[in-house]
């Protein structure tokens, strides 16, 4: 972050846009040093958010611990909130974003994905909107639609643009090749708790009962760049197959955790697409060829690129598509709080068919970040976002914290054993890395 302002700074003509800047790089090195010398934590400057007082009155609660003594969640996102205040209160740096520019180069970095992805998904939609009659049974096609419902949400758990193994098929006419594509046995296998058949059965019903109405589905955003990107294709998914009428993408309103989304993550997405040659014409060395020079775009993948832009354009403008910012999303706590401390939020989610909640630290706060035993249900780690809550939850992330709950019985000892797994120091480190993935479901509504 100091690195990056540094390089913003320098690239200023105007004094006082250089001075502000200078201030909050003198506020993120005191910080900086504060963290490393295990200093007090301090409560936040009041920046006129709502939030201030919640992360205040917590920092009061916990007796004014210092930097290697505190929650590992609360400490955690108190860093973010408080390099969120330097900014806020600047003059000209309010809405600048430190982690802006490793966002666009992550994105720019997974070409072969972002291209692979992208030819797949025009094939797809153009499918999925044609009238012709198909040659399978009801029952093959329901079979191909469940199937493809798994393939485009495992891509989302994912999210990796480094593997083009989920990427195998993703059309009616050859969905079949999933069920023999090893790849993606193999990767399935890591998957340690599967619900999707749950939450599909789920919007199939809805969809069969209230063909002609409101359907939504939110998804808790995790990460931009790539992330972002397979978002959008899953999104986008969904609509033209009719599991939804609407989309709701929850970003965070505030840089967080580095490469979270923000709104201005999904406008940037949205102009790199508009003109994606220009975008891949100073890209990375991963982009070049043995010359040195960027590899251009041919024109198939182009217009590729440009039918994702216009396609997921014209989703934002009708309403299909809509983005919906809450400070609760960066607050201090755990989404146990949800129903009490942002009961509008919760109304509105109420209102949703199924909230997906991508990525690791959204399903540690889902759970409370506790450290459960790994076999309690997921539906009673979730406290009052549980059974009753009338939200429908599901969970997509990959392992990268201890907090894992609903495995079957002696799952976590039987992969603590494995090499690199902990079982030798007790810790879960198998639960580290991002190998291992949970995908799981609660019925909130029923």
């Amino acid at each position: 972050a100091i690195d990056d302002l540094h390089r913003a700074i320098a690239a200023c003509n105007d004094d006082d846009e250089i001075a502000d800047g200078k201030t909050i790089v003198e506020g993120l090195t005191t910080l900086k040093y504060e963290l490393q010398h295990n200093r007090p934590l301090t409560p936040l400057t009041d920046d006129a958010r709502q939030d201030v007082a919640d992360y205040n009155r917590d920092l009061n609660a916990l007796g004014s611990p210092t930097w290697f003594n505190v929650p590992w969640l609360y400490a955690e996102c108190y860093l973010y909130r408080r390099m969120s205040t330097f900014f806020a209160l600047s003059a000209h740096w309010k809405s600048y974003d430190v982690f802006a520019r490793q966002k666009l180069s992550t994105f720019i970095s997974s070409r072969p994905a972002v291209l692979e992805l992208a030819a797949k998904y025009k094939q797809l939609i153009n499918q999925l909107q044609s009238n012709v009659p198909s040659s399978k049974s009801p029952e093959e096609i329901g079979d191909a639609e469940k199937l493809l419902f798994s393939e485009m949400c495992e891509i989302c758990l994912w999210g990796n643009a480094t593997d083009l193994s989920l990427l195998t098929a993703l059309t009616y006419d050859d969905i079949q090749k999933l069920q023999g594509a090893e790849a993606r046995k193999v990767q399935e296998k890591n998957i340690l708790v599967n619900d999707l058949p749950a939450a599909y059965r789920t919007l199939k019903a809805t969809q069969n009962t209230q063909p002609k109405g409101e359907r939504r589905v939110d998804i808790v955003l995790d990460n931009a760049g790539f992330e972002l990107f397979v978002d959008l294709i899953l999104a986008g998914y969904l609509l033209a197959a009719g599991l939804a009428t609407q989309i709701v993408l929850h970003p965070k309103s505030i840089p967080w955790f580095v490469s979270d989304v923000l709104p201005a993550d999904f406008a940037s997405l949205l102009n790199a697409l508009a003109d994606p040659q220009a975008l891949y014409a100073a890209s990375s060395d991963k982009n070049k060829d043995h010359d040195g020079e960027p590899t251009p775009l041919s024109d198939r993948e182009v217009s590729e690129l440009s039918f994702l832009f216009e396609h997921w354009s014209r989703l934002h403008q009708e309403g299909q598509l809509t983005i919906r910012p809450n400070l609760f999303w960066t607050g201090p706590g755990s989404y146990w709080r949800l129903p009490s401390s942002a009961p509008d939020l919760a109304q509105d989610l109420r209102e949703s068919e199924l909230v997906i909640f991508k990525g690791d630290l959204n399903y540690r706060k889902l759970a409370g970040d506790a450290m459960w035993s790994t076999t309690v249900p997921f539906t009673h780690a979730l406290g009052p976002m549980g059974p009753g809550s009338g939200i429908r939850t599901l969970a997509l992330r990959t392992c990268k914290a201890d907090t894992v709950v609903g495995l079957p019985a002696g799952q976590d000892e039987r992969l603590k054993s494995m090499e690199g797994g902990g079982g030798d120091t007790g810790a879960r480190k198998w639960a580290w890395s991002g190998k291992w993935a949970v995908v799981q479901f609660c019925d909130g509504k029923a």
